[in-house]
């Protein structure tokens, strides 16, 4: 049976039916980013190592995770979202019920990587919202802020569903359930989007790099620009949601306040990215990822000056707030500035980007914490990642033609 083709369905009730199985998709899938991050403490202890070790696993979930966004975002691009989804409802089945069984932290570490994040979680994220990016126009800023918001909510949710199934039946019980659960959930979700985007006129590539030469930035240059911040940005992003957990028990607050305030942190990242893809209709996806960047590192600063209780709470949720709407920015710079056929693939190459940097964030976060015993170095660190990323985004809202660019996209 042939699957159906759109035909005049861009922003039509169907487009916003489609947007919300694919905010449910992304939240389920999800978890993929966050479960590591609750049970950290639990696998150190379990397999008796440093904190970088532990946080071993988390690295080569965004590593997989990189990688994957790339490969999955041109499954999507010549198959649809369909081939993909399937791919990660599977993926995560089998990564988490291996890794609730792994003998060591390699197999632990292995399962995360391969399985959760190069062929589960990464599809849930980019693909899916360049795919919701086709169905959208004149609302497209708020269409993709909506889709990357499944992610967030995934860190609302999974962090103290995962610490009460942790602390009743134990973290293996806790990931073979979770396999489980995903598999079941995400393969009908998936087959609900056979549907393709309708075909429509594009810019031509020639068409694209005679704007980007217009406004002075190269396509190329400008790919290589968009994956320097992005691996910056989250660089600084990856010291609180990484590391808050352990913090939280390192200061004797205990772990379970740090998974209420990496889901505090996450919930108000939610409201973000609503509210940036608003911005975003508004002002542009560079504009909107300045705003974000600058307001980011003001909240890296007071967590420097604050290690309250109330503080961390209150921090934790401006962080959420402020740096939120980051990443989807991308999302919309790439369409403004990029054809659309290449959407899946050129967003996969940013996120991987930003994966990279979550990665070595969350590794060297728990490496400067190992060789200076607190984590003040840490959060200093990622200030001076998090410029880079302002300075680059202060660089491209300052070329000329840029309004042009996103005029015409």
């Amino acid at each position: 049976m042939p699957i159906p083709t759109a035909v005049n369905e861009i922003e039509s009730r169907y487009a916003w039916m489609r947007l919300g199985i694919s905010v449910l998709i992304a939240t389920i899938g999800g978890v993929g980013m966050w479960s590591v991050v609750v049970v950290l403490p639990a696998v150190q202890a379990e397999f008796g190592v440093a904190r970088a070790g532990a946080s071993l696993p988390y690295t080569l979930a965004m590593v997989g995770f990189a990688f994957g966004g790339v490969l999955m975002g041109r499954l999507a691009d010549r198959f649809g979202i369909v081939a993909p989804a399937l791919c990660s409802a599977a993926a995560l089945g089998l990564g988490y019920v291996a890794a609730g069984f792994a003998p060591n932290l390699w197999s632990f570490a292995l399962a995360h990587g391969v399985l959760i994040g190069l062929l589960g979680t990464s599809a849930t994220f980019g693909p899916v919202m360049a795919d919701v990016s086709q169905w959208f126009s004149r609302r497209r800023g708020l269409a993709v802020g909506l889709a990357a918001s499944g992610n967030y909510l995934a860190g609302t949710i999974w962090p103290p569903l995962v610490q009460h199934f942790v602390e009743s039946a134990g973290w293996r019980a806790t990931h073979i359930g979770i396999g489980i659960f995903c598999f079941v959930t995400m393969t009908p979700l998936a087959l609900l989007l056979r549907r393709r985007p309708a075909v429509r006129p594009f810019m031509s590539a020639e068409a694209f790099a005679a704007r980007g030469n217009e406004s002075g930035v190269s396509p190329n240059v400008l790919m290589a620009l968009l994956c320097v911040a992005g691996l910056a940005c989250c660089v600084a992003m990856s010291m609180p949601q990484v590391h808050i957990v352990a913090y939280c028990g390192d200061l004797g607050y205990g772990v379970a306040r740090g998974a209420e305030m990496l889901a505090v942190m996450l919930g108000f990242g939610i409201i973000s990215r609503i509210g940036s893809g608003f911005v975003a209709d508004r002002v542009g996806g560079v504009g909107t990822l300045l705003i974000g960047s600058a307001l980011q590192g003001a909240a890296l600063v007071l967590y420097l000056m604050f290690d309250g209780l109330t503080s961390l709470y209150v921090i934790s949720a401006l962080f959420g707030l402020f740096q939120g709407g980051i990443v989807p920015s991308y999302a919309i710079i790439v369409r403004e500035y990029f054809p659309p056929q290449e959407a899946g693939t050129r967003l996969g190459i940013v996120l991987m980007a930003t994966l990279f940097g979550m990665a070595l964030g969350g590794w060297t976060s728990g490496l400067i914490f190992d060789l200076t015993g607190s984590y003040g170095a840490a959060f200093a660190h990622g200030i001076v990642w998090n410029l880079l990323n302002v300075s680059i985004a202060l660089w491209l809202l300052m070329r000329p033609g840029r309004g042009a660019v996103h005029a015409t996209a």
